[in-house]
């Protein structure tokens, strides 16, 4: 009996000893995970604050600044990573793309949205359809497979919402009527290739149209932005002026923080980029009583975790792989800025748009890429009907209209304002536009 009782107890103790070591290998794991993003953490913002400074002694977009930062911590810049815990990064570039489009979002209420809405939607229908069919057509002539040219025409199809928008509001144009515009249809068109999305992942996964899939997935898309406007709309507003009456600030902004997060994490249930949840949590703070305050406090959060955002598009960039595929990204993003381009001008005048915001639109949406250009890469490798080269050169595309787009925003925005003044306002379109900013 003894025996058998000394036999259980060591036993116990062996079980105990294992599994006290096991505990203990798991909480220094978790201690040299936390030292290690703690590192790369200071070592992000130590590049990013220096190429910041030189950006701005250079007067150069801060866009540029950090995307050159996450170059040189990358993993693929020689000689050796700075930075160990890339997945940490992607996770703070998603939080920078939550809180950026939320306080885009604040700008935005939805009757300037109502504004825009339908003249948004049919130039961004234009805009989709018309660079799908140039991208597809280009990708044939270049020798890619039919799934390969599908993919691609989506990616570049892409406007890459949040950094348009980062852009404009270095210019201090975030509220001009174009950048309305740009905003309407650059959300509008992201709802648009979500749905082509599941449009050919559907086709390539089955070999077949279900248009059962695609009726859901639409379903979805349009019951979020229904339930948003009409329900959201009346809850969400009365709910952050009842937290402002406190005038608790910290509580008001982790009250942001749960809007911001929750409609994004509502989004990406349902299978709508985040950035679009997050945005439009924004629309309805924007709706409060408490929005100007909201802005303030959730303005330095955005600033922070949105530089991480452009840091990691830079980090993504493998220098090595460019001479690989450059001739055929350069082609596809030359069709990517000229189908953007002529399908906005013309639609945004069919609309009755003047001169000046029509070619401001253009140039403004006439950049591809983004997460959202990613995500639809990511999709054809992972239906497993594309090649291994379309995600590396999406990314490639990617960071090479990222670097484009501050200079083409501004100086295409200085262009269209002398083209103007030299062909003279279109006085008809002009009062037109005069006539819906009023109402």
């Amino acid at each position: 009996m003894c025996d058998a009782r000394a036999k259980i107890t060591l036993v116990a103790r062996s079980i105990a000893k294992r599994y006290y070591y096991m505990l203990k290998k798991l909480v220094d794991m978790v201690v040299e995970a936390f030292e290690l993003i703690v590192r790369d953490f200071a070592i992000i913002m130590i590049v990013a604050t220096a190429m910041a400074l030189v950006s701005h002694r250079l007067k150069q977009p801060m866009v540029i600044a950090y995307i050159i930062a996450g170059m040189i911590i990358g993993p693929h810049t020689p000689p050796f990573s700075l930075i160990s815990q890339t997945d940490t990064l992607e996770v703070f570039a998603e939080i920078g793309v939550i809180l950026l489009l939320f306080v885009v979002g604040m700008e935005f209420p939805i009757a300037k949205l109502k504004q825009v809405g339908g003249k948004a939607s049919i130039i961004a229908v234009a805009e989709a359809g018309g660079t799908f069919l140039a991208g597809f057509g280009a990708g044939q002539l270049l020798g890619f497979s039919f799934y390969d040219s599908l993919f691609v025409a989506l990616a570049i199809s892409v406007t890459s919402t949040v950094i348009v928008m980062r852009v404009l509001e270095e210019m201090k144009l975030i509220k001009d009527q174009s950048s309305t515009l740009i905003l309407g249809v650059a959300i509008i068109e992201d709802i648009i290739i979500i749905s082509m999305l599941a449009v050919l992942q559907s086709v390539a996964s089955t070999g077949t149209l279900s248009f059962i899939e695609i009726g859901i997935s639409v379903g979805l898309v349009l019951a979020f932005i229904g339930g948003t406007i009409f329900l959201g709309a009346r809850t969400v507003p009365k709910f952050i002026d009842l937290i402002g009456r406190m005038n608790n600030y910290d509580v008001l902004v982790i009250a942001l923080l749960g809007v911001a997060f929750g409609m994004a994490f509502i989004a990406f249930e349902l299978g709508i980029s985040v950035a679009a949840g997050a945005f439009f949590a924004g629309v309805l703070v924007a709706e409060s009583k408490m929005h100007s305050v909201s802005v303030v406090l959730a303005t330095p959060l955005r600033d922070m975790f949105a530089a991480l955002f452009f840091i990691s598009i830079g980090a993504l960039m493998d220098i090595s792989l460019l001479p690989t595929f450059i001739v055929p990204v350069l082609i596809l993003v030359a069709v990517s800025y000229a189908g953007k381009f002529f399908t906005v001008w013309s639609s945004a005048r069919a609309q009755g748009f003047d001169k000046l915001t029509s070619a401001r639109a253009g140039f403004g949406l006439s950049s591809s890429g983004g997460e959202l250009a990613l995500v639809t890469a990511q999709a054809g490798v992972a239906t497993g009907v594309t090649s291994a080269f379309l995600l590396p050169m999406i990314g490639a595309m990617t960071i090479i209209t990222t670097f484009m787009s501050p200079y083409v925003i501004k100086f295409g925005f200085k262009f269209a304002e002398r083209w103007k003044n030299k062909g003279g306002e279109d006085t008809a379109t002009a009062s037109t536009d005069t006539t819906v900013t009023e109402q």
